[in-house]
């Protein structure tokens, strides 16, 4: 991604007025090394990150957030990986879309084929291809927050 300046893949990506200062960043990764390294990238970047270890968790964070709170004091950006136990990144993506969710999403994949870019890109996320620089990660979660803004 690095020297993609002239249209990065954040430019048409959803983004949303950040409620929570510092934003609040929810991490979905089932691979514990990776949730490791994407959660500390973003909190050097003075985020409030919380992660969780799969879909299915991710999947009840999002309706407690929701149930607790009626939807307005959910996380300012999800940084999801695609395939993942129980629930996948996408799946979550298109109930958020379907419920007029507008918050900020970047899906990480190992396994992104033009048709499952194509996809969350029409849904207003920003999608990232294993291995990744971590430094293109919070370059666009930066983008994205302080766009929405």
């Amino acid at each position: 991604m690095k020297g993609d300046a002239v249209d990065p893949p954040w430019r048409e990506a959803l983004a949303a007025a950040p409620v929570h200062y510092p934003p609040r960043v929810l991490v979905a990764e089932d691979d514990a090394e990776m949730s490791r390294l994407v959660t500390e990238a973003l909190r050097k970047d003075g985020y409030e990150v919380f992660a969780v270890s799969d879909g299915g968790r991710l999947l009840v964070t999002l309706a407690h957030e929701y149930v607790d709170k009626s939807g307005a004091d959910l996380v300012d950006l999800l940084v999801s990986d695609i395939r993942m136990p129980i629930c996948t990144g996408m799946q979550i993506l298109e109930q958020l879309r379907a419920a007029h969710w507008r918050v900020p999403v970047i899906l990480m994949t190992a396994f992104g084929d033009h048709a499952t870019r194509a996809h969350a890109q029409a849904l207003g996320a920003v999608i990232f291809d294993k291995p990744f620089d971590l430094d293109d990660l919070r370059t666009a979660a930066a983008a994205l927050l302080k766009r929405s803004r």
